[in-house]
């Protein structure tokens, strides 16, 4: 490819330059959802980074193949270090079948990735529909001698895996330091060590879900299901490897270590990690009472926010923070947030309507670089961000006749915007054109204002202005009249 993306690898921790190991043709996988409750907002920015990563591996041309699973079965380890069916739980609490949960939160799950405009990915496979891949997987890791049968369950057996491969080459975690962590497990007598994971267990009375395997009836662990998945739909060495910072360990360390088990090699060539997201200072959390959805905050339903804000604001304020950095979401951020992009969706607007001149000293060039420059140093949002309002600042000097430029730099220019605004930072367009049954009130209202101007009535024009802005609909006056967003 033309274009060298810079990506930071979590496991060598370092920048490395994207190398697919199939010429253009990148493959993605990237944990998705558990469907026992709605995804929180830290859930979903999480999703929405890897939507910008694989928004922009498609614009420099490759040809992408992104793999999100969903998880709609098998045993979540808990902050106790214990091993639940969260989705039975689940089902249990709110008196329905596991397959109602499952079905539940799929569909919110589905109406959030389109309410925050996230690309589908190129497969959605589920780990209800892959039970026999992580049963032949299983049978490797036993065959290879890194895993054993106790009472029905399989386990893996970590300490003799240790003798060939590094267990913590992600994560960085000691087993000795684990040792000391660990607290007491749920079948603790059955595990050979501590840090032993379940591969298969053993079905309990009470399992909504059981399915027939080699060694009795159960269900899969949590992590065998990831290496079932990303290997079959990407190869048993594929390119990247994404999730949130939360499942560095043990999820992402146990899947390398499956990989190896089975396989013999690391399954990514670079791993990914998306930070966490605070509110107000604090790590979300329903203990802390700052816990939120990510449709509670569009509807202005969530305690925590005065108003609503659209999807829209909420995508642009989370590219104002890099993927790995960690986000603090306030009250103040998004109403910055919202007057920001409101400022350039004004610029994408402007650009539309300027006129170019004979002779031009505008630096087109350098500025429409830095947009793909800022993006193929590891995916750096916030620069583009920065980069697109230098833009905007141009546009105005240009409309003001302080800067020129010529008729072919102009529509590259146009082009260069409208693409990174939409397709790569994956914003709408929002305002008039979004309801048009707003629109002939607000036809009234401006016509109602100009009214009170043209008398001089200053009062009544800024009370209506003030009483529009705090309905989040933001009036300007401009040469050719009045627009609004």
């Amino acid at each position: 490819m033309g274009q060298k993306i810079s990506i930071y690898n979590s496991l060598t921790g370092e920048k490395e330059i994207l190398t697919p190991r199939n010429n253009q043709f990148v493959g993605m996988y990237v944990c998705g959802p558990t469907l026992y409750s709605e995804p929180h907002m830290g859930n979903m920015r999480t999703f929405i980074n890897f939507d910008l990563v694989y928004r922009y591996l498609l614009h420099a041309g490759y040809k992408v193949k992104y793999v999100r699973n969903i998880t709609d079965a098998g045993h979540i380890t808990n902050s106790a270090g214990q091993e639940e069916d969260s989705i039975g739980k689940a089902a249990r609490l709110e008196q329905l079948q596991s397959l109602e949960i499952v079905y539940k939160y799929n569909v919110k799950f589905q109406e959030l990735q389109r309410l925050y405009n996230m690309l589908p990915p190129s497969v959605e496979p589920t780990a209800t529909g892959h039970i026999q891949e992580q049963i032949e997987i299983i049978e490797k890791i036993l065959e290879n001698g890194y895993g054993y049968t106790v009472n029905g369950s399989v386990y893996f057996d970590t300490k003799r895996y240790m003798q060939d491969f590094n267990y913590g080459i992600l994560s960085g975690r000691k087993v000795e330091e684990l040792e000391n962590e660990t607290r007491s497990l749920n079948n603790q007598d059955e595990k050979r060590f501590f840090a032993d994971f379940a591969l298969w267990k053993k079905a309990n009375p009470e399992d909504m879900q059981i399915w027939r395997s080699p060694w009795g009836d159960g269900n899969p662990g949590w992590h065998i299901e990831c290496t079932a998945m990303s290997t079959k739909y990407l190869g048993k060495q594929f390119d990247i490897h994404g999730g949130g910072m939360d499942l560095k360990f043990p999820h992402h360390e146990d899947e390398i270590a499956q990989s190896y088990g089975s396989f013999g090699c690391q399954p990514a060539s670079i791993w990914m990690h998306a930070n966490m997201l605070n509110v107000n200072g604090q790590k979300m959390s329903k203990s802390l009472g700052n816990f939120f959805l990510p449709q509670e905050i569009v509807e202005g339903t969530s305690p925590l926010f005065k108003k609503p804000y659209s999807p829209n604001v909420i995508r642009f304020f989370m590219m104002q923070a890099h993927y790995r950095s960690t986000l603090d979401i306030t009250e103040t951020g998004l109403d910055a947030a919202e007057k920001g992009l409101s400022r350039m969706m004004e610029g994408l607007k402007l650009v539309e309507r300027l006129l170019p001149s004979v002779s031009t000293s505008f630096k087109w060039k350098e500025l429409i670089d830095s947009f793909d420059e800022a993006m193929q140093d590891d995916f750096n949002a916030p620069i583009l961000i920065a980069n697109l309002f230098e833009a905007v600042r141009y546009i105005n000097l240009i409309n003001d006749g302080k800067e020129t430029i010529s008729s072919d730099h102009l529509r590259i220019l146009k082009t260069a915007i409208h693409v990174f605004i939409y397709h790569v930072l994956g914003l709408t367009a929002e305002g008039p054109g979004q309801d048009k049954r707003l629109q002939p009130v607000m036809d009234l209202v401006l016509d109602l204002r100009s009214q009170a101007r043209e008398k001089k009535d200053w009062a009544t024009s800024d009370k209506i202005r003030d009483g529009l802005a705090a309905a989040g609909i933001f009036v300007k006056d401009g040469k050719e009249g009045t627009d609004w967003s």
